[in-house]
């Protein structure tokens, strides 16, 4: 299914990328939208875009430049949200892409939030920390004037982690003249971060795959486990299942694909990586010399949590898994999808299966505002109710409307949307 776009001025052709893959996502959904429909363009259209230059000294006194964004595609329902990614391959449609999930994403779990993300496109591991605390700080303060705790509060992504967080609201505080813990989620707790933030992504990856398991009659603790990328999503996802009793039988990163079919040791693999950067050379695994072996692998649940665009028309005919969890924003293109529903895959969408973390994040920016913090517990207690009952309306209307997964979380969320900006109305 090819449907043609209109292409935003400030992109060509060759760069539409993932914001084409989100557009004809919206394509999809406008039939099953109603009266709403007359409201959709808004979802085509970014409402801010912000290209900054960020410059910094480097250590040997050279002056380097980096490209930086911010997007905020939707801010109907609250606050733009959404996160920040240091990575060599970050583009602007890429980044209006993922700020245009955010939005249905916040919208499908129910977070008061619209949708945002940043990003600057630079391989960080070529900084040292001292330039990449400036590079952080000058790109906050570039952007300064659209983020802020009841404007868009940015996050952790690619490459970016809780001491980023902090400098960001270091320099967000310091350019306020007061402190104002709420401008970012996913900081240090020492400053206003909440228990269970870590976590939260891969745990709810987790949860939604429990919960979609069981609607297949599978039993997690016999299921075979394939996952992409073994970051903070993948790697805490595979944790949790390996620890119910599943076996995560291959793991594969941005230089290796390592596999055991008796099951890998997560643990072991974790500290492999923390100590090597990679899963390259893990012992007690056979490591595949060709990465697109790692597609066709035999698994029940496959759970690319890298980048964007990873399973596609090329590559999905090869899965043979039952079920894919989206632990990534966008790995799965149209026409892969297209091709996964004729074989029967069951495809568990990247705004429902990834929520966890801007669910975590949603509470985190409460209790900043409150100066009351919940315990672990309560917050995974809270966490796994609202991603279960977010999957169970999506299954439901699914079921209803006999749509796929993603069509019924983009019914769920875009709804939601356009109700506020109809509600709303236009100003002036």
């Amino acid at each position: 299914m090819s449907i043609q776009h209109e292409i935003p001025s400030y992109l060509t052709p060759h760069e539409i990328g993932p914001w084409g893959d989100y557009l004809e996502q919206i394509d999809r959904v406008t039939p099953h939208l109603g009266s709403l429909a007359r409201w959709v363009e808004t979802l085509k259209r970014p409402k801010r875009i912000l290209v900054v230059d960020v410059p910094i000294e480097r250590d040997n006194g050279a002056i380097a430049h980096f490209e930086g964004y911010r997007v905020q595609h939707n801010t109907s329902r609250g606050p733009g949200k959404g996160g920040v990614r240091f990575h060599q391959d970050v583009t602007l449609s890429e980044v209006m892409a993922l700020s245009a999930w955010m939005t249905v994403k916040n919208a499908a779990v129910n977070v008061p939030y619209g949708g945002a993300k940043g990003g600057i496109r630079v391989d960080p591991k070529t900084l040292s920390q001292g330039e990449l605390q400036r590079m952080t700080r000058r790109y906050t303060s570039e952007i300064n004037i659209i983020i802020g705790p009841n404007k868009d509060i940015p996050a952790p992504d690619v490459n970016t982690n809780e001491q980023i967080m902090a400098w960001m609201m270091d320099t967000y505080s310091m350019n306020q003249g007061s402190t104002a813990s709420g401008v970012v989620t996913g900081k240090p707790i020492s400053l206003g971060g909440s228990l269970g933030r870590h976590e939260a992504t891969g745990r709810g990856v987790f949860v939604v795959g429990c919960e979609a398991a069981s609607r297949l009659g599978m039993d997690i603790s016999d299921a075979r486990i394939a996952v992409q990328g073994f970051g903070n999503v993948g790697g805490i996802a595979a944790r949790l299942f390996s620890e119910a009793g599943a076996k995560v039988i291959a793991v594969q990163d941005h230089q290796a694909t390592v596999v055991r079919e008796a099951g890998l040791d997560i643990a072991a693999l974790q500290a492999h990586v923390a100590a090597h950067g990679s899963v390259a050379g893990f012992r007690n695994a056979e490591e595949l010399k060709d990465r697109s072996q790692f597609w066709g692998l035999d698994c029940d649940i496959l759970v690319p949590a890298a980048l964007e665009q990873q399973i596609t028309e090329v590559n999905a005919h090869q899965i043979r898994a039952r079920i894919i969890l989206e632990g990534a924003n966008g790995p799965t293109t149209p026409a892969a999808d297209d091709i996964l529903h004729d074989k029967g895959v069951l495809v568990v969408p990247d705004v429902i299966a990834n929520a966890g973390g801007v669910t975590v994040s949603y509470f985190e920016w409460v209790q900043d505002f409150s100066s009351f913090f919940w315990t672990e517990d309560e917050i995974n207690l809270r966490l796994t109710r609202i991603m279960r009952e977010a999957f169970t309306a999506v299954w439901q209307l699914a079921s209803e409307k006999k749509v796929s997964l993603r069509t019924a979380a983009f019914i769920v969320g875009c709804t939601r949307v356009l109700q506020a900006r109809e509600m709303r109305g236009l100003y002036p």
